[in-house]
Order: structure tokens, then C-alpha cells, then sequence
């Protein structure tokens, strides 16, 4: 069973290494571009508060939640229009998202056992939640360094990504309009620090994934395309996995381009 305390705990702390990125940033530090079109740092902050203010919604008032996306004017800009909606100065900005997800910690500890919130398609357990918000955040906090030109450490709370975009492998061919495949694949993964692989998928399984668990969670988050990887795939399902892999809810994201320009 998951341990919600100790995901909740890691939450918080990938949240607050993003923190310590753009708390200090001048007003030109929160415009800068960053990989995503249009999207500025500050649009990267305002799409985590949002998130997590309906995820609270869902995991406090469902009318509510459900209220939030039957009266979107686009449906299909939902996500862009949220994180515009939340925009406002940096200092207002950063103190809406620490209360935000500080917010949502405390109503995910408050869910009762057994009982599941509804989301965008689907319905999540708190752990499922925590694990997806992790994502996101770790994602986008990703578009923000490369924006500010840091280069992050990679800690072991990558497993939490890791592990989502093994379980999410189906729902990146259905998203691509692709049937899912029955074969299983095996996932093994050098974690950042060393020390014993992060496995993931029956031993004997003819598909493979291998390489570096920060590639990895690189590729299912779509932040780098596979060309730029050292990812190795074995076998057609696991090579066409690597395609259309994506952690994340809804439709396909726009990838990134390959750095050389062309694809292997």
C-alpha cells in the first residue's frame, strides 16, 4: 500500500526545489520564455496553482469541480486558460501557489480511505493525485530551469515519475489513436544515485525499456524527445512505446523537437 504521508512529504519537496528557483527571480526572470510556446516562466507557476486549486476542488466539492469545467468557455483551452486566469504579479503569484498547494496536501491527507475523486476523464485516490501533481510538478519545474539555465540534480523521487509513465503506457497509445498493445514491457531504469535498478514489468517480458531513470521520466513527460535520449527500446512494442509515451492526462502534448533538428 502507499504510503500517502511519506508521497505527501515528497510532494512538498518537489515543489519547494521549484520554489527556491523563482522566489528570489526579478520581475524579467518571471517573463522569460521558456520550451513551451508562449508560455513564460510565470505561465509555468500559474498552471501549477491552478491545477492544484481544482484538484482541491475535487477532492473537496465535486459540484464544484464538475461547475469548473461545464461553465469553461473552450473546453479545449482549458489548460491555457486556466494558467492565464491565475496570472498576476510574481510576489501575489508565488504566495497563491504556496497556499494552493499547501492547500491540497491537507485536503488529500482529509480523503477517506477507499474513496476516489473525480478528474478530467477518470477518477483518482488521493495517492494517484499526489503522484500526478509530483509529475507536473517535476515537469514543469523542468521547462522553468531550462528557462533560467539551471541544470537540477536529479533525486530519487523521480521513481514517483518513473513509475506513473510505466503505468500510463497504455494511455499513451490510446491517446495517439493507436490500439493498445497486450504484450507486456519490462522497464529497467539506472537510478540517479546509483545503486539498485528501478524495474518495472514482468522479467520475462520480450519488450524492453533501458536507461537512465532521468531520461526516462524526460520521455513520458514529453520534455525531450527520444533522439536526445539514452534510451534503448527492445522489441516493436517497447520501440513504438517511446513514440507515443506520455505520464500526463488528455490529448497528446506537442513534443519536443529533437535538438540535432532530425530524428534518428
Amino acid at each position: 500500500m502507499v504510503d500517502l504521508t511519506a508521497l505527501l512529504a515528497d510532494l512538498a519537496a518537489e515543489s519547494e526545489q521549484l520554489d527556491a528557483l523563482v522566489a528570489e527571480l526579478p520581475p524579467a526572470g518571471w517573463d522569460r520564455p521558456t520550451p513551451a510556446p508562449g508560455w513564460t516562466v510565470a505561465h509555468q507557476v500559474a498552471h501549477l496553482a491552478w491545477t492544484d486549486h481544482v484538484a482541491h476542488l475535487a477532492a473537496t466539492d465535486e459540484s464544484a469541480f464538475f461547475a469548473s469545467v461545464t461553465s469553461a468557455p473552450d473546453p479545449s483551452r482549458l489548460v491555457e486558460d486556466g494558467a492565464e486566469s491565475f496570472l498576476a504579479p510574481p510576489p501575489a503569484l508565488l504566495a497563491r501557489w504556496r497556499a494552493g498547494r499547501s492547500a491540497l496536501a491537507d485536503a488529500l491527507a482529509a480523503v477517506p480511505p477507499g474513496q476516489k475523486m473525480p478528474w478530467y476523464g477518470t477518477s483518482m485516490s488521493p495517492a494517484s493525485m499526489a503522484t500526478a501533481r509530483l509529475m507536473e510538478t517535476w515537469a514543469h519545474g523542468e521547462d522553468v530551469a531550462d528557462a533560467l539555465d539551471v541544470r537540477r540534480t536529479p533525486t530519487a523521487r523521480l521513481r514517483h515519475v518513473a513509475h506513473l509513465g510505466f503505468r500510463t503506457l497504455g494511455h499513451g497509445f490510446a491517446a495517439h489513436g493507436r490500439a493498445v498493445p497486450t504484450a507486456p514491457v519490462r522497464v529497467e531504469l539506472t537510478s540517479p544515485a546509483g545503486g539498485e535498478p528501478w524495474v518495472f514489468g514482468p522479467a520475462d517480458a520480450a519488450d524492453r525499456v533501458t536507461g537512465p531513470a532521468l531520461d526516462f521520466c524526460l520521455l513520458v513527460t514529453q520534455r525531450r524527445h527520444r533522439a536526445d535520449l539514452a534510451l534503448v527500446a527492445t522489441g516493436p512494442v517497447a520501440d513504438e512505446w517511446l513514440d507515443v509515451a506520455q505520464a500526463f492526462a488528455g490529448p497528446p502534448g506537442d513534443k519536443r523537437e529533437p535538438a540535432s533538428g532530425t530524428p534518428s
